[in-house]
């Protein structure tokens, strides 16, 4: 399976990436779990030992391997450079293993004033567009509340994109926007997960079960967010929440 989890910052998305890649390995499968998100915290989810996690240093922050992949300096607005490097060997080459997963650090892009077409995103472009059509291992990407590093090549390659949303209007505002982008480039799929879900909100989750490409909801536990306070994996500490998600899971293998 190759899955895109995006959402507003703070709903849950990179816990829900961390354990469906955890799930995911479990059931025997090769796994990349790709933290595509600046604030870096899917190797906690994942259960990636905090000392190991600070050894892992983000692509687009290798200078040498920009340079040497793309022909050009990082952060050069460069009016010559390869634009389809090779990637091939990167994510086995740069990544940590635990659990049954491989997980790999992107790295943010520092942007100009007008974005920024330059070797660093060539890098990152292309190296999602060989996990996603290349690798025939499974790949969850914890993306930012958008589509940064996706395109139209990638695009092919995804199985579906999960828009991770929480009890309130603000953040299906941001999941209608982050399925109309995701439209535009060519990802059909855009699922919805509703998540931090309590008593309270049964009308919120009774209001989406109609929607086409709802997957469903899980529940706000404390031992989740024990979890994320003590940097551990809530596959390990949170069963409840863990199968919560593996039905998650059983759905979108279902819906293949």
């Amino acid at each position: 399976m190759k899955l895109a989890v995006t959402g507003k910052g703070g709903v849950g998305k990179t816990t829900l990436a961390g354990t469906l890649a955890r799930l995911l390995a479990a059931e025997g499968r090769n796994v990349y779990a790709i933290d595509a998100d600046p604030d870096a915290n899917l190797a906690a989810a994942v259960g990636i030992d905090p000392q190991a996690a600070e050894s892992i240093t983000p692509i687009a922050a290798m200078s040498g391997l920009v340079r040497e992949r793309t022909g050009a300096e990082p952060g050069a607005q460069a009016p010559v450079f390869k634009l389809n490097p090779r990637v091939d060997d990167i994510p086995e080459q740069f990544s940590v293993a635990a659990h049954g997963v491989r997980l790999l650090r992107l790295g943010t892009v520092k942007k100009g004033g007008g974005g920024c077409v330059c070797p660093e995103s060539a890098l990152l472009r292309s190296l999602l567009t060989h996990l996603f059509l290349g690798e025939k291992d499974d790949v969850v990407v914890d993306m930012e509340a958008g589509i940064e590093h996706l395109g139209r090549a990638t695009a092919r390659g995804v199985d579906a994109m999960i828009v991770v949303v929480e009890p309130g209007r603000r953040s299906l505002q941001t999941a209608a926007t982050i399925e109309r982008l995701a439209g535009e480039i060519g990802i059909d799929q855009v699922l919805t997960v509703a998540n931090k879900v309590t008593d309270a909100d049964v009308g919120f989750c009774a209001g989406l079960e109609s929607e086409a490409g709802f997957l469903g909801c899980l529940s706000f536990r404390e031992d989740v967010r024990r979890a994320d306070l003590e940097e551990r994996a809530p596959y390990d500490a949170a069963p409840a929440y863990r199968e919560e998600v593996r039905a998650i899971l059983d759905r979108l293998q279902g819906d293949r």
